[in-house]
């Protein structure tokens, strides 16, 4: 498939927009969680990492105002000749600045794996050398249930996961095992 960008171009595009490093830590840990929900689903691994690392390219420009994030990425994934399935994709991650309703389990997948990145992250940061080695995969779901813990981690987004087959408790597993994967990327 013809994905219209390189991994390379769109790291270029994240260095470019993204001055905060823990941001661009965000967008690799959701990238590596797409790329195991796509093996999971026997789905594009590179359609669904490219899709992950891009999602939140213009988080910056827009300053979280939710209403507005994501059209400055749709605006520049398409002069940058982005496919069309991953600029729907990342448009749909954030449903406050549209009118629709995800119904694809592509998209279910990005607003699910994306958030899910905060609450793991939060998990091994109170860990005592703050590394994504130590965290358990028991440890996640019990953070999951403490609603008050990471609590921008939406956990009806992460819920999401049920929609698309995914029990939450093996979602939780998926995902740090995902993240894992790319510890020394995330400085974690």
């Amino acid at each position: 498939m013809n994905y219209g960008i390189t991994r390379e171009r769109s790291l270029e595009l994240l260095q470019q927009h993204l001055k905060n490093p823990n941001l661009t830590k965000h967008c690799l840990a959701s990238e590596a969680v797409m790329r195991a929900l796509a093996e999971h689903f026997n789905e594009d691994v590179e359609l669904w990492g490219l899709t992950g690392l891009l999602h939140d390219l213009d988080v910056e420009m827009t300053l979280n105002d939710l209403p507005h994030h994501t059209h400055e990425t749709v605006r520049i994934l398409r002069e940058e000749g982005v496919a069309e399935e991953i600029i729907e994709a990342i448009r749909m991650h954030n449903e406050m600045a549209h009118n629709d309703k995800r119904s694809e389990r592509f998209h279910h997948a990005l607003a699910a794996g994306e958030t899910i990145t905060g609450l793991i992250i939060a998990t091994a940061l109170v860990y005592p050398d703050k590394k994504l080695a130590s965290v358990k995969p028991k440890s996640v779901r019990k953070r999951y249930k403490e609603k008050l813990f990471a609590a921008g981690a939406n956990r009806e987004i992460i819920a999401e996961c049920e929609q698309i087959g995914i029990p939450v408790p093996e979602f939780c597993d998926l995902c740090l095992a995902a993240m894992q994967g790319i510890a020394d990327d995330l400085g974690l």
